[in-house]
């Protein structure tokens, strides 16, 4: 018989056991559907995790923090000078590798205090830049512009805002029912009058920008039947933190709408008038860009070189990378995936005992008729294979159906969970899933064929 042949059969067997053969795939059926949907959710998780990231630089950033100097060199702790806008062009100027660099001023106190429209806030992402700081935090401006090089130049009172900063001293667009830009009003920080001439567009992250939309669709619903009601009913406000919605989503895109951006000079303006204030601009931080994250080590060894030599030595600075995230995003990613794979496998595992099960029922059911093959001339190995390839059939079968029933299991979990990150279905899930029953029922069909090849023919023949 050829292989041709024994699909036919193993086709037939199927539909003449259809109930049973159901039972038999469902295993199978359970396990590539599983396995192609948490793929699918790991992906999506995947997904939202990283554009997080990205949102803050990604791993072309590389922020150089000013730090005490270390016990080992305290004996010099006299000479150190901090980080100044000197370690800027000289990054600029001999670090080829760097792409663009930012200074970046803030005030001592971690919290300046904001006060607009009789309101106050803080927020620890109030600071002095340069222009390009906008550029460098991939934000974009969604109202109004962003300050220039004459703004900095010349010290001007303005300042740039995130759309949380706008929430917090304005007013929500939700609350009120129609945008709100404060583009020309004024805000304080720590009692310092500023003009607001832009603000960045408002970031979210899929799980927020879903959350919001099936809020305003309820709104417009409750418009329409007449029901709105603009009680609270969630009692006293609290903040649930930076994951929480109250804060318009995870940290990284929190940040984002909760930056206040002046010019830099602007910023020293404000800090010299201190009694404390260094004689010369000392910088908090410069966020830096390098060209290629496949020469990130060649970009750090370049920045750390040139700041020794700027600071004599003195390593009164600091490195921060995004890499430690980067790494937390895959650990996390690969226990997900781990854990729906063994749950997953599990499922296959099952299925494929199952249809080991039903073959060596199919086996005792045609013992009569495997002696006749033998008997006109089939060989052990003609019917090891037709045995074999009627196991395979079903798995097949079973994995094909698998990955439609995958997408209906897609569907509950987005219907049940409708705020989650999208899940994403990969030609390469599918295919190892598939691939992984073929495999399971290739596994399941060998015992039963080694029994059906090794039966002997006169026995069988007699078998009544």
């Amino acid at each position: 018989m050829s292989v041709v042949n024994a699909i036919i059969v193993g086709f037939k067997e199927i539909w003449t056991h259809k109930f049973r053969s159901a039972l038999t795939m469902l295993g199978i059926i359970l396990g590539v559907s599983s396995l192609v949907a948490k793929s699918a959710m790991v992906q999506g998780m995947e997904n939202g995790l990283k554009s997080a990231l990205v949102a803050l630089g990604g791993l072309q950033k590389i922020r150089v923090e000013a730090q005490s100097v270390p016990i080992e060199q305290r004996h010099m702790r006299d000479f150190a000078r901090g980080l100044t806008l000197n370690d800027v062009r000289s990054l600029i100027e001999g670090a080829p590798e760097v792409e663009l660099v930012s200074p970046e001023m803030r005030f001592d106190t971690s919290y300046p205090t904001l006060a607009a429209n009789g309101k106050t806030h803080r927020t620890f992402m109030t600071a002095g830049c340069w222009p390009v700081q906008a550029q460098m935090m991939e934000h974009v401006i969604g109202h109004g512009r962003m300050f220039n090089e004459i703004d900095d130049e010349e010290a001007r009172d303005v300042v740039v805002i995130g759309t949380g900063i706008r929430d917090e001293l304005f007013g929500k667009p939700e609350d009120g029912g129609s945008e709100i830009i404060p583009i020309g009003r004024q805000m304080t920080v720590n009692g310092h009058p500023l003009t607001i001439i832009g603000m960045f567009e408002h970031y979210e992250s899929e799980t927020d920008r879903k959350t919001r939309e099936l809020r305003e669709a309820e709104l417009a619903r409750q418009r329409e039947s007449g029901t709105l009601t603009l009680t609270n009913k969630t009692g006293t406000r609290r903040d649930r933190g930076w994951s929480g919605s109250s804060r318009g989503g995870g940290f990284a895109y929190w940040i984002k709408n909760n930056t206040v951006y002046m010019p830099l000079n602007t910023m020293w303006k404000l800090k010299s008038g201190l009694s404390n204030a260094p004689a010369e601009p000392r910088l908090s931080n410069m966020e830096i860009r390098i060209r290629d994250v496949d020469h990130f080590d060649l970009a750090l060894t370049q920045i750390r070189n040139i700041m020794m030599v700027n600071h004599r030595g003195i390593e009164d600075f600091s490195f921060r990378t995004q890499e430690d995230w980067a790494e937390q995003i895959q650990t996390s990613v690969k226990s997900a995936r781990l854990s729906g794979g063994l749950i997953a496998a599990i499922s296959l595992f099952v299925g494929g005992i199952g249809i080991m099960n039903i073959m060596l029922a199919s086996i005792s059911e045609r013992i009569r008729e495997i002696g006749i093959r033998k008997a006109v001339g089939a060989g052990a190995f003609d019917v090891f294979i037709q045995i074999l390839v009627e196991s395979v059939v079903i798995a097949v079968a079973g994995g094909l159906l698998g990955l439609l029933a995958s997408r209906g299991v897609i569907w509950i979990i987005t219907t049940a969970t409708p705020t989650d990150n999208d899940p994403v279905i990969t030609w390469g899930a599918m295919l190892f899933a598939f691939s992984f029953s073929v495999l399971v029922g290739l596994a399941a069909g060998l015992v039963p064929a080694l029994k059906a090849a090794r039966m002997n023919v006169i026995q069988a023949l007699r078998y009544d």
